[in-house]
Parts: C-alpha cells; sequence; structure tokens
C-alpha cells in the first residue's frame, strides 16, 4: 500500500497543427474548461488547480459527489455544457460569478491513483479501465467518464471541429503519466487560442470599449493586440471591477499603443481568446474574449507555437514576436485601427450605444464584426445589387437609404447595371471581405441584398416569406407561423430555411431555380394566401397596419426585382446592435430569443457550422408547385 499523495503535479499537453498519423495512439475530445485535480480520502474530495490552489470551494455540488469515490486522485476538466452539448466557456464563468455550479459536469480523463497503489506507472489504457469501473459505482450526472477513441486523429479532429469543440487531446496509449509538459499528450485546435494578460482598457472609469492584451517574450512584455468582442454588459463590468484596482499611470507594456482613452493596469489579470491568426507584426487579428484564468499566472503566460510547426515556420513566428517587442507605439496603434487593408477613420465612434444587451459598439467593432462575418455572409450578398443603411453619427443620428453606387471606398466596390429595372445609375454591389469593411468604414450598419444570382440579377434564386407579427402578438406564435409555414413548403416539394431578423419576426426562406421574377411574386403571394385562407385569425397579408392586430403579417412582396431582405448575419440599426442569424429548424421552438445574438456576442456563432449550408444546393423549379396552388 502506498501513501495517498497531497498533490501531484499535471501532466500538459504540448500544440500541435496536425494530430499523430502514426503509433499507437487514441484521441479525446478537448474540452473547454477549467483543469482540475480531484483528491479523495476518507469520503472527503478537494480540489486543486494546475498549479495547486485549493478551488473546493468555488465547486462544492462536484466536490460533495466525489466524496463517494474511494480513496483516490484523479484528473479532468469542470466545464459548463450548453444546451448543443459543447462546452461553454463563457457560461462556466457565469456559474461561477453567479454562484450556480450546480449544473456544471466534471469530465474525468485519467486517474493517478487508487486501491491503495500509485498508477502513474501504469499504461493510460489501464488508468482509464480503473477510472471507468469507479465511476460507474457512483451514480453522479456531474463526474462524467471522457472515452477515447482510435481513429485516425485527422478524421477525429475534422468531427470536433464541425461539432463546435475546442478540438482534441491525442495520448500515447502504452505511456506513463509524466508531470509537466510531456511528448506523450498532444493538443490540436480547431482555432486559434491563446491565453494573455491584460495590459489595459480603452474606456473610462465606466466604460470598457475593448482590452489591450499581450505576452510575455524574453522578460518583456509584449503589446498583442486589442479584445473587443466576445463580453456582454455584464461581463465587461465585472471585468471592470477587477481591473480597477489594478491600476497604474504608466504602460507596462514594452510597446504600448497610443489612443484616447486608453487605462493601464498593473499585467496580472489573466484571460483567454480566440483568434483569426497573428499578423506579420504580431497583432491578434479578431481577437475575442473568453474569460480569465484565475488558474494560471501571469508570468507564466507567453506565445504558444505548434512543436510541429516547419522550421521555417517556427523561424518566422520568432522573427514576428520579436518585431512586435522591438517596435514603435505609432506602428501598434496604426495596427489597431487597420482591418483587412482598410484604414478605420475615428474608430472609437459610437454607433450603438451601451444598452442592457451590451457596451457601445464602435465603427472599429463594426469593421471587424464585418471581416469576421464575411465567409458566410458573402455567399447571401456578393455579385448582386444590394440596398444599404447608412448611419454615419450613429443609429441615433440621421439615417441614410442607399441602393446606388458608393464612391470614395477604400476598396472598390461594384456598379451593376440591371436591364430592365427602369433606372439609369448603377446598383451598389460588393464581391470581397474587404469590401465589407469598407461599407463599415462608411458607417453602413445594415445590407439588404436582392434574392437573385450571383452575376445575374433579372433571375431569382431564392423566395423570402417575412413572418411579421403586430405589437400585440407573442413571439411564439411566430415560431408556430413559422413552423407551420415549413410544413406548407415542405409539401410543395421545397427544402426550407429559416433566419432571425434582428427584429420581432422570422423569415423562412427556399432556395428555386428557371422561374422570373414574375413567378417567384405570383408563387410566394398564392402560399401567402393559402395561410390566411385557411386561418384568418391567425395570418394577413394585407398591408396596412390596421387590419394586422392580433395577426402575423405574412409579407409576400420582397420577391420583386428591386425588393430586398435583410442578409444572412447582417447587423441591424436597432438598439443592443443586433444580427439577422440563420439558424436550424430545432432551436425554431419554445424559448428561442433572437435577441441573444449581437455584434457582441456573434463570435461563437460565426464559428458554427453553417445551418444555410446547403442552401445553394437544395434548389427546385417553381412550375410543379405553382400548379398545385394554380397560380401557374
Amino acid at each position: 500500500m502506498s501513501r495517498l499523495p497531497d498533490f501531484i503535479a499535471p501532466q500538459l499537453a504540448r500544440l500541435v497543427q496536425n494530430p499523430p498519423k502514426t503509433g499507437n495512439w487514441v484521441h479525446e475530445v478537448k474540452f473547454d474548461g477549467y483543469r482540475l485535480q480531484m483528491r479523495v480520502e476518507k469520503g472527503r474530495a478537494r480540489l486543486r488547480t494546475r498549479k495547486g490552489l485549493d478551488w473546493t470551494a468555488k465547486f462544492p455540488e462536484i466536490a460533495q459527489d466525489g466524496g463517494a469515490l474511494p480513496d483516490c486522485i484523479v484528473d479532468g476538466e469542470i466545464c459548463a455544457v450548453n444546451d448543443e452539448g459543447a462546452t461553454d466557456f463563457g457560461a462556466l464563468q457565469m456559474a461561477l460569478s453567479d454562484g450556480e455550479t450546480g449544473r456544471l459536469v466534471f469530465f474525468l480523463f485519467d486517474c493517478l491513483f487508487a486501491g491503495g497503489r500509485d498508477l502513474r506507472k501504469l499504461p493510460l489504457t489501464a488508468r482509464k479501465e480503473i477510472l471507468e469501473t469507479m465511476l460507474k459505482r457512483v451514480k453522479s450526472r456531474r463526474l462524467r467518464f471522457v472515452p477515447h477513441f482510435t481513429q485516425h486523429g485527422d478524421a477525429m479532429l475534422e468531427a470536433a471541429c464541425k461539432m463546435d469543440m475546442e478540438g482534441i487531446i491525442s495520448k500515447r496509449a502504452d505511456a506513463p503519466y509524466v508531470s509537466g509538459r510531456a511528448d506523450s499528450w498532444t493538443k490540436s485546435k480547431c482555432r486559434g487560442g491563446q491565453e494573455v494578460v491584460i495590459g489595459g482598457w480603452r474606456g473610462d472609469g465606466n466604460t470598457m470599449r475593448s482590452l489591450m492584451v499581450g505576452t510575455h517574450q524574453d522578460g518583456k512584455f509584449v503589446y498583442m493586440g486589442r479584445v473587443g468582442t466576445g463580453y456582454s454588459a455584464q461581463v465587461a463590468a465585472d471585468l471592470l471591477k477587477k481591473l480597477k484596482p489594478l491600476t497604474r499611470k504608466t504602460p507596462a507594456f514594452v510597446n504600448p499603443p497610443r489612443a484616447r482613452d486608453l487605462n493601464w493596469v498593473e499585467p496580472k489579470l489573466v484571460a483567454e481568446i480566440e483568434f483569426e491568426n497573428i499578423t506579420s507584426d504580431g497583432i491578434f487579428r479578431q481577437a475575442a474574449f473568453k474569460g480569465l484564468r484565475a488558474d494560471k499566472p501571469a508570468d507564466a503566460v507567453v506565445p504558444e507555437v505548434p512543436v510541429d510547426a516547419p522550421a521555417k515556420e517556427k523561424r518566422a513566428m520568432a522573427k514576428t514576436m520579436a518585431k512586435a517587442a522591438a517596435r514603435g507605439s505609432k506602428r501598434a496603434a496604426a495596427d489597431d485601427d487597420l482591418v483587412l487593408g482598410v484604414k478605420i477613420s475615428h474608430p472609437e465612434k459610437e454607433l450603438w450605444p451601451k444598452s442592457a444587451k451590451g457596451r457601445a459598439v464602435t465603427k472599429l467593432d463594426l469593421a471587424n464584426y464585418m471581416a469576421a462575418a464575411a465567409e458566410k455572409m458573402l455567399p447571401h450578398v456578393a455579385d448582386r445589387p444590394i440596398s444599404i443603411v447608412r448611419t454615419p453619427d450613429g443609429i441615433k443620428g440621421e439615417t441614410f437609404f442607399q441602393r446606388h453606387a458608393l464612391k470614395g471606398t477604400q476598396v472598390p466596390v461594384l456598379a451593376i447595371k440591371v436591364p430592365g429595372a427602369g433606372e439609369e445609375e448603377p446598383f451598389l454591389g460588393i464581391d470581397t471581405a474587404a469590401a465589407l469593411v469598407a461599407l463599415a468604414q462608411q458607417g453602413v450598419t445594415e445590407i439588404h441584398p436582392w434574392g437573385s444570382k450571383p452575376g445575374k440579377p433579372n433571375e431569382p434564386e431564392r423566395v423570402i416569406f417575412d413572418l411579421d407579427p403586430a405589437p400585440d402578438v407573442p413571439f411564439e406564435r411566430v415560431i408556430e407561423g413559422a413552423q407551420d409555414l415549413r410544413k406548407r413548403l415542405t409539401k410543395l416539394g421545397f427544402t426550407p430555411f429559416v433566419k432571425t431578423t434582428g427584429g420581432k419576426g422570422l423569415h423562412v426562406v427556399i432556395a428555386i431555380r428557371g422561374a422570373d421574377w414574375k413567378e417567384a411574386k405570383a408563387f410566394a403571394k398564392a402560399v401567402a394566401m393559402s395561410m390566411e385562407e385557411d386561418e384568418p385569425d391567425r395570418y394577413t397579408t394585407t398591408v396596412a397596419k390596421k387590419a394586422r392586430t392580433g395577426k402575423i403579417f405574412v409579407d409576400y412582396l420582397r420577391n420583386d426585382r428591386t425588393s430586398t431582405g435583410v442578409a444572412p448575419w447582417s447587423p441591424r440599426a436597432r438598439g443592443g446592435a443586433p444580427i439577422a442569424v440563420p439558424i436550424a429548424w430545432g432551436q425554431v421552438k419554445k424559448g428561442l430569443d433572437p435577441a441573444k445574438w449581437t455584434i457582441h456576442t456573434a463570435g461563437p456563432l460565426l464559428r458554427k457550422a453553417d445551418p444555410w449550408a446547403a442552401l445553394a444546393k437544395s434548389a427546385k423549379a417553381l412550375g410543379p408547385a405553382l400548379r398545385k396552388l394554380g397560380a401557374g
């Protein structure tokens, strides 16, 4: 019998670009939570961080359940699990802040000591068999065994990314447990992620517009960019409470940025962020806040480079980091205001004021959002005529509606001529991510495309039904209406898709082919009229406001040449900075809250699988459906 150790330093994984392809490797899901070790002795469980800090009091329910285990030391990660089954670090932070930890889950993947024996020298698979057997004897929904998979690492990583997971951890099945970072454990991520240290914020004593962050490099604290998204108004307020006691008069960065409203702090708070990539000047692109990491000391935060990166790439990264440490503050500030090559003037201008949904949204925030959303938005707007809403002085200022070509943009935009449209002046169009950012620079806060084929404005490719409820109609009725419309369109042979609008309604959309605008409108009208005829107390096709009381207006008028509908992923010039979001039909049920999706909260959404990915391929001819409806 061996004595139960007080604490065992955890084994850590090395970051790699690609998971192992050969050898005796198994793969586990990478979780997005707090790595903790649980020590159980005589029915009492203690939880410690990877640095040995006692966090038992933070997770009382998990500690209580853990007390049912025999004397042991087990390794795992405590997480919050969202409705879609993915771990959510932001939700974990909120649960801790609110003291509501009862629904958290401790995912356990290793057993270091049990049955009076030190198990660290045993192979991983043997240790996990012991762990699984122990957990089966304890009926707790909070303590869950983490299985492993033997399939090809690349396939496992691809599957994890499609499921919106963090990535995978690959482990040698025959390896012992080794404290510290060892080659027998590797981690492969679905997206860029990094722990950073907060060195300041932009704003004032009561507002936080963005965080200024960096890492330690060769003994220097190096600025690596701003983090302007990923936190709600409540999270921003909590951050400010923690930052204010740390304020200092001078920056701790060796290369501080220059801008107005900068507040410097002692570099002690560690945050976890996600980002698109790192520029050649060592600046994070499209960085989003995930949460604070109280389990890691600030002076241990350094840039993480994959160990399997080619030597050339490692040298380039080292050069980038050295360049970042050496460059002047003027360049740092300039990089902050440059998005996809577009210089953002007056970047701190507030386009959306602070609201209950979050802090104010600046022009730079909008530009960064457009850059992040471009990959998913462009398939719905590129090479089509668009109408735009411009609010250059913010949504509370003067509003401009425009559909003809813009002048003075930093990036070329399209001038689309449409024969037969009755207008000589070309319509506005875009075809690149940089052009979307250029629209943000012009103060464009809404984008409304035609429902036409790319490059063929006289050929419709989709039909849009706008379910617009009267003010006295609850949103649950709109959900029911969307599901009703889905059934009707499915019976007609189509595959319907749905999105929120950034307002109080929903859009139901189908893809079509081989039709002209007259036929598209006739079809939409016939479907809308059939809904009104079947349930006149629920639906109306009458435009007049007075006829809509207590009903949902089924708007079919967006299906004509020159008519538009708000683009998927477009912001809306409304309070709270909402966005129009394509969603899966499984989400269209009681409890759906479109108002929660805003520019500030868009980051995780944009990283998920696109529920509209199959829209274009689902196109069907209108002819048979028109004949069924008697409109052909």
